[in-house]
């Protein structure tokens, strides 16, 4: 008897409170405003670094081998000598010119086929 009379009370406060809130939109209140929204909107865009295109081991003719790995944009590269050996990053300011680091190094060239030059060394043609 008691679940008969409950379930028509309950339907009625429902739908009483149904009507409270009307507007179209919730309203958003932000009680923790952010405090650096004003700088991260005057700061400039962030730009990602390129994602890896190819990592090869590439022969030279001196029958030496080096480690390349290319980018995307063909911007830079990063030269190894020897497989734990430091990484040399190499760039250009635009892609199809010759990749270049401090110390006289340079390559040209793609993923097939470089042509690399050493601090104190002559250029060596090397290829995949």
């Amino acid at each position: 008897m008691v679940n008969r009379l409950l379930l028509p009370a309950v339907a009625a406060s429902l739908f009483a409170l149904a009507g409270c809130n009307s507007s179209s939109s919730p309203e958003v209140v932000d009680a923790n405003p952010d405090p650096m929204a004003a700088n991260l909107a005057k700061a400039a865009p962030v730009e990602l670094p390129p994602a890896i295109k190819a990592d090869k081991t590439m022969r030279c003719k001196d029958s030496s081998l080096v480690y390349v790995t290319f980018f995307q944009g063909d911007k830079q590269a990063v030269v190894r000598t020897k497989k734990d050996g430091s990484p040399v990053m190499l760039k250009a300011d635009e892609a199809g010119k010759p990749l270049t680091a401090d110390g006289g190094w340079s390559m040209t060239g793609d993923t097939t086929e470089i042509t690399l030059t050493q601090p104190g060394k002559s250029a060596l043609s090397c290829h995949a």
